[in-house]
């Protein structure tokens, strides 16, 4: 990410993860970001610009690292693009609640780089905890400029942006440190004990605070959160009352939306019939192209947009790490990382962002597993889904029990794909991605007041949109197909008939049916339009097809043959198929092998089938 004609000063932006770097750089830019990967690597990193005194200052947010070591992709990135020269300033940012550890980054950093500016953020949460940091004494100590914010509410930043404008115009002199500071030259391993010793003396002189106190708030949080007895308890109900809060809160948006959408439908259709287009023209662009876009952003983006911000929150609040350390023991022992609990989370969003999340895995064995294994947690396409089947066939009625009981099933649903995970994740370790574990030291940052209004826009544009957008795309020409399909007759029968027919033996087996199995088929652009396409089967429709209730639905679908076995068979089967076409493209992305995205296809699907299979043996 080379920077080239650039108009104004470069200033890269390193720090610790969680020290609220990216808070400083979206108050600097106000969010005037773009963000894109690092050439030849699936690091991801953002650029902002800023103006100050009527000069424009671009701001190069580089990854989260903890040395200049490379431990990591994302470290190594960091530590290339310092070498290189090309930032005009480096500012370093460091949490003043746990600063020695902070400065041994800094250290590293003004051994290569100048000229440097240390911004100590969070000071409002240190004052919270009793905790002081005397910035002018640690400025004497480091020989470069050093400055205090609390960037999440905007105080400090007009100080900084001046110390970064009298630093870039005036850089100094790089200070030297004494020579009876210097280190050893020869050894890798004194230097690093020497950097951690120097950041260890720095911090005992210049922080003052009461080490019980603190701590006191979060060990009282993590005695709840991350016990033995009631973390993982806590972590279900929390997962339990987001995704509760995604598909009630998604109902009524997702009605408006529909009706938005779907109502553009005539007049796009007289468009076309005044302009004297052929019928198969105006079919295949309005009912094809059209309607299955409209049914999947309708369908697909309520969710998304009340899914990713609350999982934002949650990491923005400082839980996501105690996810990873409650279940770290569990994918330790099927020989996966524990940083795949996050990314195995981040797919009940969209299994592509659980696949692209996977980066954060820095072991290329392990952040293969944690791709091939992410589509066996089920998305919000699927939700939909499980929770009709589930009302229809499971836990009918109406009330608060009902309520209650259809969420515990899910929730049984979602642990049934949990444990899948790690067995699918045993498997490969044991297999095709056989090797020796890795360890890693897992960071658990405070508790900190999540940013609403930054969590919403960040998890909208890089998450939400993001997503929606490459799913549109797969979405547009497999209406187009789905169309052609339902409208086009060989003999006296659509194509659609007569692959549902080719279909019939294998769903039979499975204890489903022909249109079953090719729903499932027409849903790979996304699975929110399964149902509609089941539909679309049953009633001989040249469309996508919507319902008008549940029970009209499940009056339907009892009058095609389906049973309480059917149910279940076609419970676990939206559980467990192949990934939709977004997380394929993204799978082949992250991977650049065919191999390994053909391999992330075939292991959920045969998983699927074989219990499908199973259980009809056993209920058939």
């Amino acid at each position: 990410m080379a920077v080239s004609n650039r108009t104004g000063p470069v200033i890269a932006l390193v720090g610790n993860p969680n020290v609220g770097k990216s808070t400083v750089f979206n108050a600097l830019t106000n969010l005037r970001q773009h963000t894109g990967n690092w050439p030849g690597k699936t690091v991801e990193t953002a650029r902002g610009a800023y103006t100050y005194h009527e000069k424009t200052y671009t701001l190069v947010d580089l990854p989260g690292a903890y040395s200049l070591h490379p431990g990591s992709a994302e470290e190594e990135v960091t530590r290339d693009y310092l070498l290189q020269g090309e930032a005009d300033a480096v500012l370093v940012v460091a949490d003043a609640t746990c600063l020695e550890r902070n400065l041994a980054l800094a250290l590293q950093i003004l051994e290569i780089s100048w000229p440097v500016v240390l911004c100590v953020n969070l000071l409002d949460e240190a004052e919270k905890k009793g905790i002081s940091v005397d910035l002018r004494l640690l400025e004497q100590e480091l020989g470069c400029p050093v400055t205090g914010t609390a960037a999440r509410g905007g105080q400090g930043l007009d100080t900084l942006r001046q110390i970064l404008e009298d630093t870039i115009t005036r850089p100094g002199p790089k200070p030297e440190p004494p020579e009876e500071e210097k280190p050893c030259r020869g050894c890798g391993e004194c230097r690093t004990a020497h950097i951690m010793a120097r950041a260890a003396a720095i911090a005992g002189k210049t922080v003052a605070m009461d080490a019980e106190a603190a701590v006191r708030r979060d060990r009282r949080l993590d005695r709840l959160l991350t016990s033995r007895g009631t973390g993982i308890p806590a972590m279900l109900l929390l997962l339990a009352g987001i995704l509760w809060l995604t598909m009630v809160g998604a109902n009524l948006p997702s009605e408006l939306l529909s009706g938005l959408l779907m109502g553009w439908q005539e007049p796009l259709r007289g468009i076309f019939q005044t302009m004297g287009a052929p019928w198969w023209l105006e079919g295949a662009l309005v009912d094809g192209v059209y309607r299955t876009v409209a049914w999947v952003v309708s369908v697909m983006l309520p969710p998304m947009a009340i899914f990713f911000p609350l999982f934002t929150l949650l990491e923005d609040a400082g839980y996501l790490p105690r996810v990873a350390f409650n279940l770290d023991h569990f994918f330790r022992r099927a020989g996966a990382h524990g940083r795949q609990s996050l990314t195995m989370c981040m797919g009940l969003g969209c299994n592509a962002c659980g696949v692209m999340g996977c980066r954060i895995i820095q072991s290329p064995r392990e952040r293969l597993i944690a791709i091939l294994t992410n589509s066996f947690i089920p998305c919000n396409g699927r939700l939909p889904t499980l929770t009709a089947l589930i009302a229809m066939f499971f836990v009918t009625g109406t009330g608060l029990w009902s309520t209650f009981a259809s969420a515990a099933l899910l929730m049984g649903c979602i642990v049934l794909a949990v444990a899948m995970t790690l067995w699918a994740s045993r498997l490969l370790a044991a297999t095709a991605l056989k090797g020796e574990s890795s360890s890693f030291s897992l960071e658990l940052p405070p508790y900190r007041a999540p940013q609403v209004g930054q969590v919403l826009v960040r998890s909208i544009l890089d998450r939400t949109l993001f997503v929606l957008g490459r799913a549109v795309a797969v979405a547009a020409p497999a209406g187009l197909l789905i169309w052609i399909a339902a409208n086009v007759t060989i003999g006296e029968r659509s194509i659609l008939v007569h692959l549902a027919g080719f279909l019939e033996p294998l769903g039979s087996w499975m204890g489903l049916d022909g249109f079953i199995l090719l729903a499932f088929l027409l849903g790979f652009p996304a699975n929110e339009i399964v149902v509609p396409c089941i539909l679309m089967g049953y009633l001989s429709a040249g469309s996508l097809t919507d319902y008008g209730s549940l029970s009209q639905l499940h009056d339907l679908l009892t009058a095609n043959g389906w049973t309480a076995a059917t149910a279940v068979c076609a419970l676990i089967f939206t559980l467990f198929h192949f990934p939709c076409g977004t997380t394929c493209f993204t799978i082949w992305r992250e991977t650049r092998s065919a191999k390994w995205t053909a391999l992330a296809i075939l292991l959920p699907t045969a998983a699927g089938v074989g219990l499908c299979v199973l259980i009809h043996l056993l209920l058939g």
